[in-house]
């Protein structure tokens, strides 16, 4: 059944990720991770904290993954502008509500060219973050982009 809002991310694909990430979480013996996955119209599609993970690491997770829906980017890329443009990036996470936020973590899920979705990852050190999402999305099939 085609889609007439564009490619759609499939609950399969978003399961693979969430499993593969903590999966990748869970190789580094590092702190319990929170895996956001978000459609590309930023709706929850999928959402898991490991046992003990702190109670903000949702909202992390989440805001990661829409401020890169939001800003058609990666977050990792968003540290950048928020070091040379603090008052635009502020400007943003006020008009976001909060929903950005401007370290790794949040990835863009790309099929061929199309946004299809966005992966936010929180718990540790933002590039490890990263690397979860990372890995949950290449273990999908698809692409990955942290706009970095």
């Amino acid at each position: 059944m085609s889609n007439p809002c564009g490619t759609a991310i499939s609950l399969a694909a978003v399961r693979t990720i969430v499993v593969r990430a903590l999966a990748h979480a869970r190789s580094s013996d590092s702190p319990p991770r929170t895996v956001a996955v978000l459609d590309a119209a930023g709706r929850l599609v999928a959402f898991a904290g490991e046992d003990v993970s702190s109670l903000l690491r949702e909202r992390i997770a989440r805001a990661s993954a829409a401020g890169a829906l939001n800003m058609a980017v990666g977050s990792g890329s968003l540290a950048a502008r928020a070091e040379a443009r603090p008052a635009f990036i502020n400007s943003a996470v006020a008009l976001a509500a909060g929903e950005l936020v401007p370290v790794a973590g949040g990835v863009l899920v790309r099929d061929d060219d199309d946004v299809i979705g966005a992966v936010g990852v929180s718990g540790q050190l933002a590039d490890g973050d990263e690397a979860c999402g990372l890995r949950g999305i290449a273990a999908a099939g698809l692409r990955a982009d942290p706009g970095t």
